[in-house]
């Protein structure tokens, strides 16, 4: 498992400016180059809870570069280009990376990191069928609608993890399962009001019939006290796959270990934040606190997990 140093002298060809196409950007991309590449991806999308978070080994940060720097270029292809012709190229790149043939950076680092780990490609591909999806947002009709798209939006995120870390037995990436997607579900109600301007609902439909609650109603930002407790059910439904995935953080050394803490952590931070506004998410988006941070931190850095 060895480290790949990066290379603090960035070519201007190498900057930001040319991400958004699938195509190579210009430049002579040498193993180093391309890593460095990654890096200054995932660190211009600093808002992420951690993509390698300062608690991750040095030697990992690469190669979680290289995986994030996958995930976050298809995303934009999906929700800023929408462009399935763009995902279909990035699949045949990923094809090219696992044949020894990558172009991209992003691939020439990647073939590199799946190379040394041995991650197989069902992972990469599971997150291009979410991202595909995301194209033509349709909602969800049921809760286990929403869990099967994160099995392809969220969860592979967590074994591409495992896999650096040597882990791929079946336990462990149930666990992680959970911390994915319940950290994901997290994330859609924090942001029903900025998804509503975007004019997405993630909110199950059958769920919403249930506690009586309309589309209108949510796109009017005028929360009833039936919505207050569609909130509250789902915020439940996740606090529970987040406790009960946090427990992987037992069963994994330590060097993973407090990663996932902050991750499930963070995730249950976003509920308390939900919960501090009395689950009304429509009018604004509930933000953590100075005191949020610090508490995941100093939760993170004992690696422990707290409700």
């Amino acid at each position: 498992m060895g480290s790949v140093q990066t290379n603090p002298q960035i070519n201007p060809a190498f900057a930001l400016a040319s991400i958004p196409t699938s195509a190579p950007p210009a430049g002579d991309f040498d193993l180093v180059s391309a890593y460095e590449f990654c890096a200054r991806l995932a660190r211009s999308h600093y808002e992420n809870f951690t993509v390698a978070s300062w608690l991750m080994p040095r030697e990992m940060r690469p190669h979680m570069y290289a995986i994030y720097a996958y995930a976050r270029m298809a995303d934009d292809f999906a929700d800023e280009h929408h462009d399935v012709a763009m995902l279909d190229d990035w699949e045949r790149q990923l094809d090219g990376a696992y044949d020894g043939t990558p172009r991209h950076p992003v691939f020439i680092a990647l073939a590199d990191t799946v190379r040394r780990f041995e991650i197989p490609r069902a992972p990469f591909k599971n997150l291009l069928v979410a991202f595909r999806s995301d194209v033509n947002f349709k909602g969800f009709d049921t809760l286990d609608d929403l869990f099967a798209y994160s099995r392809n939006s969220a969860n592979p995120v967590g074994r591409l993890v495992l896999y650096l870390f040597g882990y791929c037995d079946a336990e462990r990436q149930r666990l992680s399962d959970l911390v994915c997607s319940g950290l994901q579900l997290a994330n859609f109600w924090q942001d029903v009001a900025i998804d509503l301007t975007k004019g997405r609902i993630y909110l199950p439909r059958r769920d919403m019939e249930k506690f009586g609650v309309s589309a209108a109603e949510l796109e009017a930002h005028t929360p009833s006290k039936q919505f207050i407790e569609l909130m509250r059910h789902e915020v439940g439904v996740a606090r529970a796959m987040l406790l009960e995935g946090g427990e992987l953080h037992r069963v994994v050394d330590k060097r993973l270990r407090r990663d996932i803490v902050m991750f499930a952590g963070g995730g249950l931070a976003i509920l308390r934040a939900i919960e501090r506004v009395g689950y009304d998410v429509v009018r604004a988006r509930p933000e953590l606190k100075k005191f949020d941070y610090l508490k995941l931190g100093w939760s993170a850095l004992r690696g422990r997990l707290e409700g």
